[in-house]
Protein backbone atom coordinates (compact mmCIF):
# COMPACT_ATOMS: atom_id res chain seq x y z
CA UNK A 1 0.00 0.00 0.00
CA UNK A 2 1.43 3.65 -0.66
CA UNK A 3 2.88 5.74 2.32
CA UNK A 4 0.75 8.48 3.08
CA UNK A 5 2.63 12.13 3.12
CA UNK A 6 1.33 14.45 5.86
CA UNK A 7 2.87 17.02 8.46
CA UNK A 8 5.08 14.45 10.14
CA UNK A 9 6.61 13.04 6.64
CA UNK A 10 6.23 9.45 5.23
CA UNK A 11 3.95 7.00 7.40
CA UNK A 12 2.82 3.63 6.38
CA UNK A 13 0.56 3.87 9.05
CA UNK A 14 -2.93 2.92 6.88
CA UNK A 15 -2.68 -0.47 7.03
CA UNK A 16 -5.27 -2.30 4.70
CA UNK A 17 -6.84 -6.01 4.95
CA UNK A 18 -5.42 -8.07 2.26
CA UNK A 19 -6.60 -11.45 0.84
CA UNK A 20 -5.18 -15.04 1.17
CA UNK A 21 -2.13 -15.69 2.93
CA UNK A 22 0.94 -13.16 3.55
CA UNK A 23 4.59 -14.13 4.18
CA UNK A 24 6.02 -13.72 7.54
CA UNK A 25 9.31 -12.13 7.82
CA UNK A 26 12.10 -11.51 10.17
CA UNK A 27 11.49 -8.19 9.64
CA UNK A 28 7.70 -8.02 8.74
CA UNK A 29 5.08 -9.40 6.26
CA UNK A 30 5.54 -9.08 2.80
CA UNK A 31 4.06 -5.95 0.91
CA UNK A 32 4.06 -3.96 4.68
CA UNK A 33 6.40 -0.77 4.89
CA UNK A 34 8.33 0.60 7.33
CA UNK A 35 8.91 4.75 6.52
CA UNK A 36 10.66 5.55 9.54
CA UNK A 37 12.98 3.22 10.43
CA UNK A 38 14.78 5.04 12.88
CA UNK A 39 11.64 4.66 15.55
CA UNK A 40 10.10 2.30 13.97
CA UNK A 41 10.48 -1.71 12.32
CA UNK A 42 13.58 -3.93 13.14
CA UNK A 43 13.52 -7.42 14.08
CA UNK A 44 11.52 -6.49 17.34
CA UNK A 45 8.76 -4.72 15.89
CA UNK A 46 8.22 -6.59 12.62
CA UNK A 47 4.96 -7.46 13.35
CA UNK A 48 2.36 -5.02 15.38
CA UNK A 49 -0.85 -6.94 16.84
CA UNK A 50 -4.24 -5.30 18.42
CA UNK A 51 -7.11 -7.01 19.81
CA UNK A 52 -9.81 -6.76 18.05
CA UNK A 53 -11.95 -6.09 21.63
CA UNK A 54 -10.13 -2.85 22.10
CA UNK A 55 -10.49 -1.28 19.13
CA UNK A 56 -14.19 -2.26 19.45
CA UNK A 57 -14.05 0.15 22.39
CA UNK A 58 -12.53 3.16 21.34
CA UNK A 59 -14.80 2.78 18.26
CA UNK A 60 -17.32 3.06 20.28
CA UNK A 61 -15.92 5.88 22.39
CA UNK A 62 -15.35 8.15 19.47
CA UNK A 63 -18.35 6.93 17.54
CA UNK A 64 -16.82 5.54 14.77
CA UNK A 65 -15.56 2.45 13.05
CA UNK A 66 -12.17 1.47 13.31
CA UNK A 67 -11.43 -1.40 10.95
CA UNK A 68 -8.45 -3.82 11.36
CA UNK A 69 -5.64 -1.51 10.40
CA UNK A 70 -6.63 1.72 11.75
CA UNK A 71 -4.13 1.51 14.67
CA UNK A 72 -1.50 0.66 12.14
CA UNK A 73 -1.89 -2.42 13.09
CA UNK A 74 -0.98 -5.74 10.81
CA UNK A 75 -2.94 -8.06 13.43
CA UNK A 76 -6.16 -7.38 14.74
CA UNK A 77 -6.47 -10.71 16.70
CA UNK A 78 -10.27 -11.63 18.60
CA UNK A 79 -10.28 -13.49 22.02
CA UNK A 80 -6.77 -12.21 23.38
CA UNK A 81 -5.92 -9.52 25.63
CA UNK A 82 -3.11 -8.56 23.46
CA UNK A 83 -1.84 -5.83 26.11
CA UNK A 84 -1.81 -7.96 28.86
CA UNK A 85 -0.03 -10.42 27.06
CA UNK A 86 3.53 -11.17 29.09
CA UNK A 87 6.84 -10.01 27.64
CA UNK A 88 9.04 -12.91 25.97
CA UNK A 89 5.39 -14.87 24.94
CA UNK A 90 5.42 -17.35 22.36
CA UNK A 91 2.57 -17.43 19.69
CA UNK A 92 1.82 -19.90 17.24
CA UNK A 93 0.11 -18.90 14.07
CA UNK A 94 -0.14 -21.84 11.71
CA UNK A 95 3.72 -22.74 10.84
CA UNK A 96 4.88 -19.22 12.27
CA UNK A 97 6.06 -18.21 15.70
CA UNK A 98 6.06 -15.10 16.79
CA UNK A 99 7.84 -13.68 20.58
CA UNK A 100 6.04 -11.04 22.15
CA UNK A 101 8.71 -7.93 22.31
CA UNK A 102 7.06 -4.67 23.15
CA UNK A 103 4.51 -2.63 24.26
CA UNK A 104 3.31 0.30 21.15
CA UNK A 105 4.54 3.56 22.40
CA UNK A 106 2.31 6.37 20.52
CA UNK A 107 3.69 8.99 18.48
CA UNK A 108 3.05 12.26 16.74
CA UNK A 109 2.60 10.10 13.37
CA UNK A 110 -0.54 8.40 15.55
CA UNK A 111 -1.89 11.34 16.61
CA UNK A 112 -2.12 13.09 13.59
CA UNK A 113 -4.05 9.84 11.76
CA UNK A 114 -6.19 9.69 14.65
CA UNK A 115 -7.81 13.20 13.81
CA UNK A 116 -8.82 12.96 17.82
CA UNK A 117 -8.23 15.92 20.04
CA UNK A 118 -5.36 14.47 22.51
CA UNK A 119 -5.48 10.96 21.13
CA UNK A 120 -1.86 10.27 22.32
CA UNK A 121 -2.49 11.57 26.34
CA UNK A 122 -6.01 9.18 26.09
CA UNK A 123 -4.24 6.42 24.45
CA UNK A 124 -1.11 6.00 26.84
CA UNK A 125 -3.75 7.14 29.79
CA UNK A 126 -6.03 3.35 28.67
CA UNK A 127 -2.85 1.66 28.53
CA UNK A 128 -4.56 -0.84 25.92
CA UNK A 129 -1.08 -0.63 23.43
CA UNK A 130 -1.12 -3.93 21.96
CA UNK A 131 2.14 -5.42 20.62
CA UNK A 132 5.13 -5.61 19.15
CA UNK A 133 6.45 -8.98 17.90
CA UNK A 134 9.53 -10.48 16.79
CA UNK A 135 9.32 -13.20 14.41
CA UNK A 136 11.12 -16.86 15.90
CA UNK A 137 10.09 -19.00 13.00
CA UNK A 138 9.25 -17.15 9.18
CA UNK A 139 5.82 -18.78 7.74
CA UNK A 140 2.62 -17.38 6.24
CA UNK A 141 -0.36 -15.86 8.25
CA UNK A 142 -4.03 -15.76 6.96
CA UNK A 143 -7.33 -14.16 8.33
CA UNK A 144 -9.29 -16.54 10.48
CA UNK A 145 -5.98 -18.40 11.50
CA UNK A 146 -6.06 -19.42 14.93
CA UNK A 147 -3.43 -17.95 17.31
CA UNK A 148 -2.01 -20.66 19.62
CA UNK A 149 0.12 -19.39 22.74
CA UNK A 150 2.98 -21.86 23.09
CA UNK A 151 4.74 -20.64 25.99
CA UNK A 152 4.04 -18.11 29.20
CA UNK A 153 7.46 -16.65 30.72
CA UNK A 154 7.42 -17.15 34.73
CA UNK A 155 8.52 -13.56 34.94
CA UNK A 156 4.78 -12.71 34.53
CA UNK A 157 5.54 -8.89 33.35
CA UNK A 158 3.42 -8.12 30.58
CA UNK A 159 2.79 -5.84 27.97
CA UNK A 160 1.16 -3.13 29.84
CA UNK A 161 3.29 -3.52 32.50
CA UNK A 162 6.21 -2.43 31.07
CA UNK A 163 4.07 0.67 29.38
CA UNK A 164 2.48 1.70 32.26
CA UNK A 165 6.10 1.18 34.52
CA UNK A 166 4.11 0.00 37.54
CA UNK A 167 6.24 -2.27 40.10
CA UNK A 168 9.94 -0.88 38.69
CA UNK A 169 11.43 -3.39 40.86
CA UNK A 170 9.84 -6.35 39.01
CA UNK A 171 10.64 -4.89 35.68
CA UNK A 172 14.14 -4.80 36.60
CA UNK A 173 13.88 -8.41 36.75
CA UNK A 174 12.50 -8.54 33.37
CA UNK A 175 16.16 -7.94 31.95
CA UNK A 176 17.65 -10.72 33.45
CA UNK A 177 14.92 -13.25 32.61
CA UNK A 178 14.68 -12.03 28.90
CA UNK A 179 18.29 -11.27 27.92
CA UNK A 180 17.35 -10.69 24.20
CA UNK A 181 15.00 -8.04 24.77
CA UNK A 182 15.61 -4.38 22.23
CA UNK A 183 16.91 -1.84 23.67
CA UNK A 184 14.19 0.32 23.57
CA UNK A 185 12.86 -2.16 26.38
CA UNK A 186 15.77 -1.89 28.64
CA UNK A 187 15.51 2.06 28.20
CA UNK A 188 11.73 2.05 29.18
CA UNK A 189 12.98 -0.25 32.07
CA UNK A 190 15.25 2.57 33.15
CA UNK A 191 13.58 5.13 32.50
CA UNK A 192 10.46 4.02 34.78
CA UNK A 193 13.43 3.11 37.87
CA UNK A 194 14.66 6.70 37.56
CA UNK A 195 11.07 8.56 37.82
CA UNK A 196 10.15 5.74 40.88
CA UNK A 197 14.00 6.51 42.50
CA UNK A 198 12.74 10.87 42.08
CA UNK A 199 9.37 10.13 43.95
CA UNK A 200 11.06 8.09 46.74
CA UNK A 201 13.35 10.78 47.26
Amino acid sequence: MPAKVNRVGHTAIDKRPVPGRVAVRALGLDGDHVCDTVHHGGVHQAVYAYAEHDAQRWGAKLQRPLDAGWFGENLRISGLAVSDSVIGERWRIDDTVLEVSAPRVPCATFQYWSNERQWVKRFTQQSDTGAYLRVLREGTIGAGDEVRIDYVPEHGVTVRDLFTGRDPERLELLLAAEPTVSDDVRMQVERHARRANRTRS
